[in-house]
């Protein structure tokens, strides 16, 4: 039997802050140094070089055609995660992609459009919208395995470490969600793990925004989560949860494996069509961001 490549296409790069084409293509394809330096994405090839070769790759898959606003952005793209069509326009991999990776902070609806409209499996980065209208449109796609949108630290090693401790600390009284940026660009980093442990049930929320932005969520079970989205400093992705009989802390670290585990899922959306983790997880954070940004108070 003859294993088929799955091919897939990526779309970037709006801004210098999301570096995420770079990762995601190098995670699957590997990368070459040289190019990679040019990037000026320094934080993505430090981890990448701390892993070792046979970590790089996920089976019969491959970032096959790479789109970004710029040519020369797209070239050193492709020079630096070996990926052999540079495009000059994103329409050019409908008909030639199994599936197109949205990894970029902006026109999410636009180009997604294009795309499953013609059903073909789309990941779009996080976050996937911050319009009620927008997320309208694409809970379908969700809900029929041709969609999928999450921040990668979902499945991180860390949050998986997590999980296993929970029991031992008791009833859950407090979280304490820590991360750098703000609340549209970072803070759906730390909804989606809260999600992901169970606990995003929001019931109220109260957002205050003075030289950090914070927000905090009145939970069901009586379970209180405080957010505090510090801005421009130093990498932070920091969780504290509080129960009767102790708790937990823990620094999620490893984005190589997040993003690999990710990706590995959206491969499986698209082998079977068919959404490959609880869709209703996905609505419920995006839900819970749209509504944190319109309540707002000036301290």
């Amino acid at each position: 039997m003859v294993n088929l490549v799955i091919k897939l296409g990526i779309i970037g790069l709006n801004d210098m802050d999301n570096g995420h084409p770079y990762s995601f293509s190098a995670i699957i394809n590997g990368y070459n140094e040289k190019h990679f330096k040019r990037s000026k994405f320094n934080n993505i090839l430090s981890y990448l070089k701390l892993k070792k070769k046979k970590e790089f790759g996920i089976k019969n898959v491959k970032v096959t055609h790479a789109w970004t606003q710029k040519l020369k952005i797209t070239k050193n793209l492709c020079k630096s995660c070996k990926i052999e069509n540079c495009l000059t326009n994103y329409e050019d991999m409908i008909g030639k992609v199994d599936g197109v990776i949205i990894a970029r902070d902006d026109l999410h609806y636009n180009i997604g459009k294009k795309f499953l409209e013609k059903k073909i499996p789309v990941f779009i980065d996080k976050p996937l919208t911050l319009k009620k209208k927008e997320l309208k449109f694409f809970k379908k796609y969700l809900k029929t395995g041709l969609l999928m949108s999450t921040s990668g630290l979902r499945f991180s090693k860390e949050v998986a470490e997590v999980k296993k401790k929970l029991k031992k600390i008791g009833k859950i009284k407090l979280i304490n969600a820590i991360v750098l940026n703000g609340l549209t660009k970072y803070g759906i980093h730390m909804l989606d793990i809260i999600d992901e442990l169970d606990f995003l049930k929001v019931i109220r929320i109260f957002r205050k925004k003075s030289n950090i932005e914070m927000v905090n969520y009145y939970c069901k079970n009586n379970v209180s989560i405080n957010l505090f989205c510090l801005g421009k400093v130093q990498k932070i992705f920091k969780l504290q949860i509080v129960g009767n009989k102790g708790s937990i802390s823990a620094d999620i670290l490893d984005n190589f494996f997040a993003f690999k585990n990710t990706l590995i899922i959206f491969v499986k959306m698209i082998k079977y069509r068919k959404p490959s983790f609880k869709v209703e997880k996905t609505i419920n954070v995006l839900n819970v961001l749209i509504n944190s940004l319109q309540k707002t108070k000036h301290a």
